[in-house]
């Protein structure tokens, strides 16, 4: 296995959504032993401390849009975190809620046109997080941000996307919970996208195997990002946005391990992890679990758990 430099970078983000708790994933995930676990398989881990938002004007609590400006000090915040990451090693977001992506993903996205290399996104995730300000019934704006980094609308007031990750280069697996105005969008895009139906009728490893296909082929800079929910809540309940029917821990580890196998990740957001929602810390160490299989723990070296 080659030993890679990760690159932890705390993201409280908790202005996605209204329901509060993920401003604590990142002392979770550093509790649950993520930099040990790393390290324990030959891997330099540099822990960067948690990031703040950028200044930004204060937030009207009856808007529309829940917490828009506090989301955009963290959209600059981390978009300038996540390029200078990249030129030292595998940077890993340890979020905090989905907002958190439309300054990872940005971020990265620059960078890889500064080596000239296309960037590609995997979205693992119940949902689309497609909508664009216009199109939010909720307000939520932690199902904006690949509306936002794929430059599908205007987003007035966040920072222009300068290399919008194109819509062909995005796959989305796991989805189960999609509503009307992003169907609709999605069925008019570029996207790949997989729902757990097809999941349960071919399996999740021929989806993603033509993805990391075209990334090799493409020479492409992957992100992935992970959510919580792309989970079944049965395995993983520390999420506010529980959907039934998603991945299985062997799905999950499966995902994990072809990836670890492709060699093409290049960045990784954990998200959603909201540990007043767990029981035990069961998540958080699945969590952190993934993240090793997706750093080359093998099947045989996976400790036995005892909740």
């Amino acid at each position: 296995m080659t030993s890679k430099t990760c690159i932890l970078i705390g993201a409280p983000v908790d202005s996605g959504k209204r329901r509060r708790g993920c401003l604590m994933g990142p002392d979770a995930y550093r509790t649950a032993g993520l930099a040990e676990t790393l390290t324990a398989l030959g891997h330099k881990v540099i822990d960067r401390g948690n990031v703040t938002p950028d200044a930004h004007e204060a937030d009207q609590p009856d808007h529309k849009l829940h917490a828009l400006n506090e989301t955009i000090g963290w959209t600059r915040a981390l978009r300038h975190a996540a390029r200078d990451a990249m030129a030292e090693g595998l940077p890993i977001f340890l979020g905090g809620d989905h907002a958190l992506s439309a300054g990872t993903v940005t971020g990265v996205a620059d960078h890889a046109a500064t080596l000239g290399r296309p960037q590609f996104v995997l979205w693992l995730d119940a949902h689309s997080d497609f909508h664009t300000l216009d199109s939010t019934d909720s307000g939520n704006l932690h199902g904006t941000p690949v509306a936002y980094f794929s430059g599908r609308a205007a987003f007035p007031g966040f920072p222009e996307v300068q290399t919008p990750v194109p819509q062909d280069n995005i796959c989305i697996i796991g989805l189960r919970s999609v509503d009307d105005a992003e169907r609709a969008a999605l069925q008019d895009s570029h996207i790949h996208r997989h729902d757990m139906r097809e999941i349960d009728e071919h399996g999740i490893a021929r989806p993603l195997a033509a993805f990391l296909d075209k990334v090799a082929a493409a020479n492409g800079c992957l992100h992935v990002s992970l959510d919580v929910d792309f989970l079944d809540p049965d395995v993983a309940p520390a999420v506010g946005t529980t959907v039934p029917g998603g991945a299985t821990v062997r799905e999950a580890h499966l995902v994990m391990e072809m990836l670890h196998d492709s060699g093409l990740m290049t960045s990784m957001d954990l998200v959603e992890l909201n540990p007043f929602l767990d029981t035990r810390g069961r998540t958080t160490k699945l969590m952190v679990d993934l993240a090793a299989s997706a750093l080359g723990r093998r099947i045989f070296d996976r400790p036995t758990r005892s909740y």
